[in-house]
């Protein structure tokens, strides 16, 4: 067998991972959409197109990655006050959250990044601490 056959088919079964990549879940700031030690897909950012709110994605934070909810795209303006999210002053519904944060307020101009939060808010460090986060942060969109 000539030594270029096998490269070649490790190279076309590794090809897809070039494209979406595993992710697993850790913590529980994604609860109930996603729960601790999940394994996910990730389009990788490359291949995607650009975030989208209420889509989850793989994002570089201040601690590493971790797997966020995008609620605000650039331009975008975000308040929240207990459990309500309100962008550019319409409030957001979001189904997704099954445990809001009662306490606590603030407002996020997003410039040219993304807000991402968690969904379950009283467990997440997200957006609200670290600010938004720009394109280059974004890794890869939970499939």
């Amino acid at each position: 067998m000539r030594p270029s056959i096998p490269l070649v088919a490790l190279t076309l079964a590794l090809s897809p991972l070039m494209v979406v990549h595993p992710v697993r879940v850790s913590g529980h700031s994604m609860e109930p959409a996603l729960m601790d030690d999940d394994l996910r897909w990730a389009l990788r950012t490359w291949a995607s197109h650009r975030p989208r709110r209420g889509e989850i994605w793989v994002v570089e934070g201040p601690q590493g990655s971790s797997v966020k909810r995008v609620v605000g795209v650039p331009g975008d303006s975000v308040t929240w006050h207990g459990p309500d999210l309100w962008i550019n002053g319409q409030w957001l519904g979001e189904p997704w959250v099954v445990h809001p944060e009662h306490n606590g307020a603030g407002q996020q101009a997003c410039g040219n990044g993304y807000l991402v939060l968690g969904d379950n808010r009283p467990a997440s460090q997200d957006g609200r601490a670290w600010g938004p986060v720009a394109m280059k942060a974004m890794r890869g969109r939970i499939l």
